[in-house]
C-alpha cells in the first residue's frame, strides 16, 4: 500500500489546479497541498513546490507557526471510504480515478467538527503517522568561556502533533535535538564558543523517508 502513495499524490496533484483558485480559498488549498505533498515525499510539481515553500515559511521567525495546519484543509461530509490511504485523498477533495488500485476494505468515517486546532477528521489511523512524525524545534543556545567558568544558556521548545492532529508546544532540551540539527553539537563539551538561533523542522513521508529543514536567524 505504501508504494501506491507517491503515485497517488502525483496523480492527485497533477489533476487538480491548486494554484488556480481564488485567493480567498488559497489558505485552505495550500494546507490540502501540504498534506498530500508531504505524504508523497514532496513530488516534483509546481503545487508541491509552493506547498513546501509555505511549509518552511511558517517556521521562519517571527512568529513560528505550525507548518501543517490540517484544520484549515476543508474536509467532506460523512461518507464511506475503502481504506485510510484512499480516504486521505477523498477527504482533501481529490479524485484518484481508475489509475490507482487500492484494497477494498469497508470503513465508515464520521466527520467531526474542528475544535481549536485539531483536525476535523479522524487521523488516528497509522496511515496518518506522517502527520505525527513532524517535529518543530525552536532553539536559542549560547556558550562562552567566562572569567571563572563556562557561561551557558539554552532555550529549546518542541512542537508536535498529537493523535488528533492538534499541534502543541512543550519545553525541551538540547539533548532532544535530532542528529541533523547543526550548530549545537559541542554544547556542554569543554567550552567552545557557540551562538545559534534556529528553527528546525523534520518529518517522515508516508513511506518513512526522512526529511528536514533548518532556518538560522
Amino acid at each position: 500500500m505504501r508504494r501506491l502513495v507517491s503515485t497517488a499524490v502525483i496523480i492527485a496533484i497533477g489533476l487538480t489546479p491548486l494554484a488556480a483558485k481564488p485567493a480567498a480559498a488559497q489558505g485552505y488549498q495550500i494546507d490540502c497541498a501540504i498534506l498530500l505533498c508531504l505524504a508523497g515525499g514532496w513530488p516534483a510539481s509546481v503545487p508541491c513546490a509552493r506547498a513546501r515553500a509555505e511549509f518552511i515559511r511558517r517556521i521562519t521567525p517571527w512568529p513560528v507557526e505550525p507548518p501543517l495546519q490540517i484544520w484549515r484543509c476543508p474536509m467532506r461530509a460523512e461518507f464511506e471510504a475503502p481504506n485510510p490511504v484512499e480516504r486521505l485523498y477523498r477527504l482533501a477533495g481529490f479524485n484518484l480515478g481508475p489509475a490507482v488500485s487500492l484494497p477494498r476494505e469497508r470503513e465508515t468515517l464520521q466527520l467531526a467538527q474542528a475544535v481549536g486546532r485539531a483536525a476535523d477528521i479522524d487521523v488516528t489511523d497509522p496511515a496518518f503517522d506522517f502527520i505525527r512524525s513532524i517535529d518543530v524545534f525552536q532553539v536559542t543556545a549560547r556558550q562562552r568561556e567566562g572569567r571563572d567558568d563556562c557561561n551557558r544558556y539554552a532555550s529549546v521548545r518542541r512542537g508536535t502533533y498529537d493523535q488528533d492532529g492538534q499541534f502543541r508546544w512543550q519545553n525541551s532540551s538540547i539533548s532532544a535535538l535530532p542528529p541533523a540539527f547543526r550548530g549545537a553539537e559541542r554544547y556542554g563539551q569543554n567550552c567552545p564558543d557557540i551562538w545559534v538561533r534556529a528553527v528546525f523542522v523534520d518529518w517522515e513521508d508516508f513511506e518513512g523517508t526522512y526529511g528536514f529543514e533548518q532556518v538560522n536567524y
